[in-house]
């Protein structure tokens, strides 16, 4: 499938996300969100769908990272992964403590295999949508 234009323009994208503050911060925001999920009495009812738990653990940080890799550079994109299969495991340990939480393998290996997920999408036009946006929203138009 072709995207034309997309290669020029995921090569400075970087450079012209006016908005990359607020998409870092943004960012920051969705990780207490999914602190919070990962960690309150009440989550999400996942139990719908077969294997929902981990479809949602792999989703969210999936997309986590996803939106992490639209901020920082390719060459730099290493940490942010690093730093969210870190925080999967850190998650984990802390429902460890909880007595209405459990601690799962499974969910952080979930964790992990959306984040090396989420990064190979960062190859893909899917890696240009705040780039996008932006461009939409931010930036005036000639008319």
């Amino acid at each position: 499938m072709s995207f034309p234009g997309l290669s020029s323009m995921a090569q400075s994208k970087y450079k012209l996300l006016k908005l990359r503050n607020l998409a870092l911060w943004t960012g920051y925001c969705l990780v207490a969100v999914l602190v919070y999920v990962c960690l309150t009495p009440n989550p999400p009812d996942t139990s719908v769908v077969r294997f929902g738990d981990k479809i949602a653990h792999f989703a969210g940080y999936a997309l986590l990272f996803l939106w992490f890799a639209q901020v920082y550079q390719r060459s730099a994109q290493f940490k942010p992964a690093v730093a969210l299969v870190m925080l999967g495991v850190a998650v984990e340990i802390a429902q460890s403590f909880t007595n209405y939480r459990s601690f799962e393998y499974a969910d952080m290996l979930a964790n992990t295999t959306g984040v090396i997920i989420g990064w190979l999408l960062a190859a893909t036009p899917a890696a240009s949508l705040l780039y996008l946006f932006e461009q939409h929203f931010y930036h005036k138009k000639d008319y």
